[in-house]
Parts: C-alpha cells; sequence; structure tokens
C-alpha cells in the first residue's frame, strides 16, 4: 500500500546519510541558518509519516541484501512505528532548531549537527525496519552515534569517560540482540515482520527461555534499565541538545521499542510478565529514589526518566491490560521531558548553573521561560489537563489489574509518580518561583532557544484537551492486537486511579519539604560499593588488569613463542574437532610410493635438518634454499606449474637477499637451552603429525566431481574470461587475492615510508642519525 509513499519516506530517511556528512560543512559557512536549514529534513519525515498515518495498510518494502542468507532490506510502517518515527524527527528538527543557537559560539557545532543527523537516521531504521538483521544494523548504529555525541567535548575526560561506559554497555548489549535475533529466525523460520506477527505459541519453544533473554538484555541495556542504568546520568555530560535528544525521547526509547515491537510475538506468557515486571519495577523504583538526591537539573531530569521507562517497561508486561497506558504516557513523558531538557539548557546558559540548591526565582528575571516551565512542570507531575495526566491514571489503572500481585505493581508505580510531582514542585517553587529573588547575573538568550520548549509543552497540554488527535488505538493494538478502540478524556470519573493521583500530590509536599536535606545528605554517593556505578568500575579495572596480565604473557615480544602459541592452538582446536568424529582406519598407500618422491622428501628432510642444525647464516639460509626448491619440485611433480615458477623465483630472490643482510651480521651464536630445543623440536613434530593426520583424512575422501571441472565448465559464462586461472584468482577467489593486493599494498606503503626517510644531523655532532 502507498507505494509512492512508501519510496519517499525511504529515500529520505537514508538521505540523512550523506546530509550528516555535509552538516559541519554547512554549520561553517552558514553558522546562523544552518540550524533551521537542516531541520527541515526532519519535519519532510514528520509530513510524510502523517501523510502515512492516514494509509489503512502498513507500509512495506523488501530489497534483496543477502539471498542466499534470506536476509534482506526491508521497512515496515505501520502506526507503532509511525508514533516513534513522528516523535524522533519532530523533536530531531526542534533540536536541531535548538542546537544551532545554543551552540552557536562553539567550534563543535559542525561535528554536533554531523552527528545528530546520523543518529537520527539511526533511530528512524530501527523504527522502520522490517526483518531482523534491518533492525541490528540499524540498533548498532545508534550505539555508535551516541558514543559520538556523548563524547562530544572530548578534551574533557568526563566525556570520555560517559561516552565509553554507554558504549560498552550499549555495545554489549547489542551483542545479546544480535544472538537474540538469530535464534529467534531460527525457531520461527522468519526474518521479516509481516512473517514474524503471525507466529503464535513461540512460548512453549525450547528456545524461548534464551531468547527472551537476549532480546531483554538488548532492550535493557538500551534503555538503561536497572542494573544497566549507570551510563544514562552519566551521559549528562554530552551537551544540552543531546540530553534533550537522545535521554529523553529517542535512544532510551529504543529498548521500549523493541519490547513493544516483539510484544505480539514474545508477550502473553507467565515469563514475559515476570521478567519485564520485575525489570520495570527495579528501574522505576531506582530512579524516583535517585531523582530525590541530585541537585543538578539535568540530573533530577536523567533519573526521572529512568523511572519513567521502568514505568514504561512494567506497562509492556501487561500486554492488552498495559499497552495502551504505555502507548499515552510515552507520548505524554517525550514531550515534557524533551522540553525540560531544553529549558535546562536555557537555564545553565543564562546563568552558568544548573544547581537546583542554589537557583531561585528565575522566573522574575526570565517571565517567558517561567512561563514555558509551568508548563512542562505540570506535565511532569501529570497534573491537570495534559496527556501525562491521562497516561499516568491509565498507568495506575492497568497496574490495578495485573494479577494477584497488583498491589505491587501499583504501588512501584505510586512511588514513581510522587517522585515525579517532587521533582516538578523543586523545579516550579525553588528554581522559577522561589520567594528568593535570584542573585546571580543573566546572559541574554536567544529566542531560538524557545522554540522547542514552548512547540513541546503546547502540544503536551494540546493533547490533554484533546486526546482523540491521536490514534493510540492503532498504536496499542501494535503492542497488543486485542486492544479495543480507546475512549480517552480528561475526566473518568471517581475511580482509585484518580484517588491515587491526588494521593500522590499529597505526598509530595512533605518530599518537597525535605528535598534539601536529602540533597544533602548524599545517601547514594558514587562511593558506596554497592552501587552499579560502583560495579561497573570494578568490573572494568578488573577487565583492564586481566587484559594487561593476558597481554604480558601472550606477547612476550618473541616470535618463537608467538608461533608455538599458535602451533599449538591449531593442534588442540584440531584434536577437539576429529575427538567428535568416527574416523576411518588411516593407512599410508606405500605401494603407490614412486622412488623419486622418496628422493625428494629425503631432499627437503635433510635441507631441513641441515638448516636446524647450521652454524653459519649462510649455511642456514643456503640450506633453507634448498628446502624452498625441493617443494617447488613438489608442485612441479603434482602438475602446478605457475605454484612451482612463483616458487622458484622467490627462494632465488630471498636467498640473495639473506645472503647481502646477513653478510654483515655477527655469527650464529646459540641462546637456547637443551630442553628449550626438546620442547620446540616436540611442537613441531606433533604440528607435523597433525597436518600428515589431516592430510591422509582428505585422501579419504570421495569427490564425486573434481573442482576443476566446476571451473572449467564455469569460466565463460560466469567469470567471463577463458584464461581459467585468471578467473579463479579474480572471481572464484576474489577475496583471496584482495587480501594479497591489501597485503602487497601494506607493504608497498612501508617501503615508501622507508624511502622518504631522510637522515638527521644532531647538534654537536658531525653524524647523522634517523629518528
Amino acid at each position: 500500500m502507498g507505494t509512492g509513499l512508501t519510496w519517499n519516506l525511504i529515500f529520505l530517511t537514508l538521505v540523512g546519510l550523506p546530509l550528516a556528512l555535509i552538516a559541519p560543512s554547512l554549520a561553517r559557512r552558514a553558522p546562523i541558518f544552518a540550524g533551521w536549514a537542516l531541520s527541515l529534513y526532519p519535519f519532510a519525515i514528520f509530513a510524510g509519516l502523517l501523510r502515512a498515518a492516514r494509509e489503512p495498510e502498513p507500509l512495506t518494502f523488501d530489497a534483496a541484501w543477502l539471498p542466499q542468507l534470506g536476509l534482506t532490506f526491508s521497512f515496515y510502517i505501520d502506526p507503532l512505528a509511525i508514533l516513534f518515527g513522528c516523535l524522533i524527527s519532530g523533536i530531531g528538527g526542534l533540536v536541531l532548531i535548538y542546537a544551532g543557537a545554543y551552540m552557536k559560539a562553539s567550534p563543535k557545532r559542525g561535528p554536533l549537527f554531523g552527528y545528530l543527523l546520523l543518529f537520527m537516521v539511526s533511530m528512524l531504521g530501527v523504527v522502520f525496519a522490517g526483518s531482523l538483521m534491518t533492525l541490528f544494523v540499524f540498533w548498532e548504529m545508534t550505539s555508535v552515534s551516541s558514543f559520538l555525541l556523548i563524547g562530544l567535548n572530548h578534551e574533557k575526560f568526563a566525556a570520555r569517560r560517559a561516552a565509553l561506559q554507554a558504549l560498552l554497555i550499549t555495545g554489549g548489549g547489542g551483542l545479546a540482540l544480535l544472538a537474540g535475533l538469530i535464534l529467534l529466525g531460527v525457531a520461527t523460520g522468519h526474518q521479516r515482520w509481516e512473517s514474524l506477527l503471525q507466529v503464535r505459541g513461540l512460548g512453549s519453544h525450547p528456545l524461548y527461555p534464551g531468547i527472551l533473554a537476549l532480546l531483554v538484555l538488548g532492550a535493557a541495556t538500551k534503555s538503561a534499565q536497572f542494573p544497566f542504568h549507570t551510563w544514562l546520568p552519566r551521559a549528562m555530560e554530552a551537551p544540552t541538545p543531546v540530553s534533550a535528544y537522545l535521554h529523553s525521547a529517542t535512544m532510551v526509547k529504543a529498548g521500549v521499542y523493541l519490547l513493544a515491537r516483539f510484544s505480539p510475538v514474545m508477550g502473553g506468557t507467565e515469563l514475559w510478565f515476570v521478567t519485564l515486571a520485575c525489570l520495570g519495577a527495579a528501574t522505576l523504583v531506582t530512579g524516583a529514589v535517585h531523582a530525590l538526591f541530585v541537585r543538578d537539573l539535568k540530573q533530577m531530569l536523567a533519573y526521572s526518566t529512568l523511572s519513567a521507562l521502568g514505568c514504561l517497561v512494567l506497562l509492556l508486561a501487561g500486554g492488552e491490560r498495559g499497552a495502551l497506558a504505555a502507548a499515552v504516557f510515552l507520548v505524554g513523558h517525550a514531550l515534557y521531558k524533551g522540553a525540560l531538557f531544553l529549558i535546562a539548557g536555557i537555564v545553565d546558559h543564562a546563568t552558568g548553573s544548573r544547581d537546583a540548591l542554589h537557583l531561585h526565582g528565575l522566573a522574575r528575571k526570565m517571565p517567558l521561560l517561567g512561563g514555558v516551565a509551568l508548563l512542562a512542570c505540570l506535565s511532569l507531575a501529570g497534573f491537570g489537563p495534559f496527556l501525562s495526566f491521562i497516561g499516568k491514571e491509565l498507568a495506575l489503572e492497568s497496574t490495578l489489574h495485573f494479577g494477584s500481585m497488583a498491589w505491587l505493581w501499583t504501588l512501584v508505580v505510586f512511588m514513581g509518580a510522587i517522585s515525579w510531582a517532587t521533582v516538578a514542585a523543586v523545579l516550579l517553587f525553588r528554581v522559577f518561583y522561589g520567594s528568593r529573588d535570584p542573585a546571580r547575573s543573566f546572559k541574554s538568550t536567544p529566542w531560538p532557544l524557545y522554540v522547542g520548549p514552548i512547540v513541546l509543552s503546547a502540544l503536551a497540554l494540546g493533547f490533554g484537551l484533546w486526546p482523540g488527535t491521536l490514534p493510540f488505538g492503532d498504536v496499542a493494538r501494535g503492542i497488543a492486537p486485542g486492544v479495543a478502540d480507546p475512549k480517552l478524556a480528561l475526566w473518568h470519573g471517581l475511580n482509585p486511579a484518580l484517588f491515587l493521583t491526588l494521593l500522590g500530590f499529597a505526598a509530595a509536599i512533605p518530599m518537597y519539604r525535605v528535598w534539601p536535606r536529602l540533597v544533602l545528605s548524599n545517601r547514594f554517593a558514587e562511593h558506596r560499593i554497592w552501587t552499579p556505578q560502583k560495579l561497573y568500575e570494578q568490573g572494568l579495572v578488573t577487565i583492564e588488569r586481566s587484559s594487561a596480565q593476558l597481554a604480558s604473557r601472550m606477547q612476550s615480544g618473541h616470535l618463537r613463542h608467538y608461533i608455538t602459541i599458535i602451533l599449538m592452538t591449531t593442534v588442540l582446536l584440531v584434536m577437539a574437532a576429529l575427538s567428535r568424529w568416527d574416523l576411518p582406519i588411516l593407512s599410508i598407500p606405500v605401494q603407490d610410493i614412486q622412488n623419486y618422491e622418496v628422493m625428494l622428501c629425503a631432499l627437503i628432510l635433510g635441507g631441513t635438518v641441515s638448516a636446524v642444525r647450521a652454524t653459519t647464516r649462510i649455511s642456514a639460509v643456503a640450506s633453507l634454499g634448498v628446502v624452498g626448491l625441493g617443494v617447488a619440485l613438489v608442485y612441479v611433480l603434482y602438475g602446478a606449474p605457475d605454484l612451482a615458477m612463483t616458487q622458484f623465483a622467490i627462494e632465488a630472490l630471498t636467498v640473495v637477499l639473506f645472503v647481502l643482510v646477513f653478510h654483515h651480521l655477527p655469527r650464529i651464536s646459540t641462546i637456547s637451552g637443551r630442553a628449550t630445543r626438546l620442547r620446540d623440536g616436540f611442537v613441531s613434530a606433533l604440528f607435523g603429525g597433525t597436518v600428515t593426520v589431516l592430510i591422509l583424512l582428505a585422501n579419504t575422501v570421495t569427490i564425486d566431481q573434481p573442482i576443476s571441472d566446476y571451473f572449467a565448465e564455469n569460466s565463460v559464462p560466469k567469470g567471463h574470461g577463458r584464461n581459467i586461472v585468471n578467473v579463479i584468482l579474480v572471481d572464484f577467489r576474489a577475496l583471496d587475492t584482495l587480501g594479497e593486493i591489501t597485503v602487497l599494498s601494506l607493504a608497498a606503503i612501508g617501503v615508501y615510508g622507508l624511502i622518504r626517510l631522510r637522515p638527521t644531523r644532531r647538534g654537536g655532532g658531525g653524524g647523522s642519525s634517523i629518528p
């Protein structure tokens, strides 16, 4: 359906990649208008998604990727993907406008634009992906691009550390996700969403627990679920536009999207419910509590984001009961949290501080910001005619029906509501509308910084007043197909959810009053041993030390040790593989051995023994030359004249070069003891015996058709060449030839570098040296 529209959306999505490359240049040439100009890209995608929302069927696209493996590059755009795509593109456009003014004087403005666009394309690819491997490719792109964004201020150690932590945690989760996607494809026999969504009864499959664990692990690391949440607060080292985009509306929602997308296939089981409910509840409580013990505005918002993400995962555990609440809560959270992060950036830009303990009454000096903050904070608290109020009531209402433990899950969401209301009260009644005057100087604030907060806060209010504007029912059915058409409204009468909402507001009052003492108590400092952040740091130190010890043992600097490790590893792997097979009885066909073959083997062995026992380098080189020439004669006898010619040429050139170089070196001296030589001899004999066994095993295999016949038959029709050797090298063995070309190119670069070196004279002397 909507083929032209599908092509337009695909083109618009992928055109962001070249646009990301030229964005830094555009920022240098037009610093004032770059943000506005680049924002046209996500707004065009947003407009296309609004058109796609009117299509009766999902938009699909498939292109062959690796057809031999059944892999396709696919897009699948349904209401769930459209909702996430609108959040990514709509908020992304506002963030680009904001970033243009916020980073106006920064030399990193250009890279920021490029990285933001790269991340935007990656996230759009994740939500639009129509197959498992397409999803994974874009998923990993989000990890890389977020690493670049978080580490934008790479000259700061804290930024580098935060970027590395995010990459390690989300990258590790990405590997788990890859394994889960592969197992899911094996279990279902499908790769594309259209086919996967028809799968039923997967919960009884033997691979189901493993698939669920791996998929949840991938989602948990990306969406900062406990205990992998530690990277999110640290990522606040990134500039405010990055925090507003990645950590409120997009990246942290990727794991939520993954769970929502897989809910029709993987959900509906007790294991699904228990896993997601416990994970979401732990994250919600962790974020809700930590948000009350920090004073930095971005840290407060980061921890409240954690609690909201935990709430979303908890709601997704409930299937049909939680799907609608998750959809409404998701949009409400993205709107007010994006606005609040942008507001925090304006406060930091104007005052040079984000310390909520020392900021007071900012609305007196910045009335417009105070008005916008009022809307955003009320939305954060879930108060009044805001979409977040509807979302919070739906969350409380749905958890009341979460089985026999419904009271526990409702209590967890209630704790989150108290924390959100408390944070909103701190921002409103202390930072913006406090009784004390702001005793600090203010810098002028460019008006484009207000565009994003005003639009997002207005939408949070508008969708609350008219919640039927958004197709939440269609989105919820993408999560749980059995959801009925909802009737959303601000007033649903007196019910338990409304009572809990009012009780949460009442409980937030004393929490607000004791908040300064909570912050100063420093109960959750990072030096406490039990914190996941401390465990992460200790684990990282342990890995680094273990790697250093392993490297010192393995990378000894002696070529003999490297060769020994390689040979023994090969022998052990071959033996392990052979031990699992029923091997035939091996025998050497003595009757087929010719006299000249015996003489040739004796020549090679004699050269080998002579090289080992040589007392001068010249004799050792000559003995190795005999071995090489003997191998060349083997090629001649067994029908490989091209290899023989190559071998002859290399041996002759090698001997000449070695003689020229070694002639100036001192005499050979024995530096290894008898035990070392015996060990080396044992390793050599063991490896040689292993290779002999493999050759004898290969000789027992009967090939129905020689591979030479295949080359002869397909050289012209498939390789378009009559010289079979050339076609083998260029086509049938293309990657091997490419590797050889790469090695030669690297060697040529090295030789060129040596030729370019020039002696440099050192002061005070008449000699010269090469640095």
